[in-house]
Formats: C-alpha cells, sequence, structure tokens
C-alpha cells in the first residue's frame, strides 16, 4: 500500500506534467526506479528535451529534500520542479536548473523536527524561479520550417 509521502510525490509529478502538457510539451514520467529523472519532456519538434526532477512538499514549505548528488550532478538538460502543496489548495512550483540548484544544496544533519541526515534546498536561494516554466525552450515554428521539419 502507498504510503502518504508516495502519494505526495505522484501529485506533485503529475501536477507538474499537466503544466508542462498545457504548455504543448511531450511529457512522460518514468519508472520509479529512476532516481534522475521523474519526467522526460520534449517540445513538439523533439528539438528541445530536458530531464525533470520532482521535489514535493505537503507540510513544510521553505525547503526541499534532495539527495547528495544533486550536489554534483548537473546539466543544461536536468531541471527540478520544487513544488509545494499548500493548505488552502494551492500550488507553488519552482523550475531551478540543476547547476543552480547544486551550488545552494546543504547538508542537514538529524535534528528535533528532522528524523535523519541528509541534503537540503531552501527556499529563499530559488525563490526567484517561481512558475519559470520559460526555462524549458521550445523550437518556434520558424526554426523547423528552416530545419526543414515545418
Amino acid at each position: 500500500m502507498p504510503t502518504k509521502n508516495q502519494f505526495t510525490g505522484m501529485t506533485g509529478l503529475y501536477l507538474v506534467a499537466a503544466e508542462l502538457s498545457k504548455r504543448d510539451f511531450i511529457v512522460s514520467p518514468t519508472s520509479r526506479s529512476v532516481q534522475t529523472a521523474d519526467l522526460l519532456i520534449a517540445d513538439a519538434s523533439c528539438k528541445n528535451v530536458y530531464a525533470v526532477q520532482v521535489k514535493t512538499n505537503a507540510s513544510t514549505f521553505k525547503f526541499w529534500l534532495v539527495s547528495a548528488k544533486s550536489k554534483t550532478l548537473t546539466s543544461r538538460n536536468l531541471v527540478y520542479a520544487l513544488v509545494n502543496l499548500l493548505k488552502d489548495g494551492t500550488v507553488e512550483i519552482y523550475l531551478v536548473p540543476s547547476a543552480i540548484l547544486a551550488k545552494h544544496v546543504v547538508f542537514s544533519p538529524k535534528s528535533p523536527t528532522r528524523k535523519f541526515d541528509g541534503y537540503s534546498i531552501y527556499l529563499k536561494h530559488i525563490a526567484k524561479y517561481k512558475d519559470k516554466w520559460t526555462i524549458f525552450k521550445r523550437a518556434s515554428a520558424e526554426q523547423a520550417s528552416v530545419n526543414g521539419d515545418g
């Protein structure tokens, strides 16, 4: 039986996928065993392709837990979607390039409110990436025509 955390994660994943679909991207969730990307996306002409790692919060909204490898794993095609599911039913989504996220990941030791050591990214470092959907580039119709695709 799925845990509450798994439902939270799936909710964030499908909210991000829906937003990308509304923006005319081809979106495909990956296998749950893939550790780097939750979504693979491409523009309609498949000229721009991205991997998206989704991290979702349902109760703590000032930071997200990330893996240790997020400090070193960077690619111009890897984007983090950091999602907050707010109590009033609204959603916040921050779209952060992996290189930016890597610069701000910090080690977070176990504490009274944290059950284990881990790594985190804090809202104060990535707030300007809220709703930054333009991070995902699309080939224009003009580009496709020049390339013989349109």
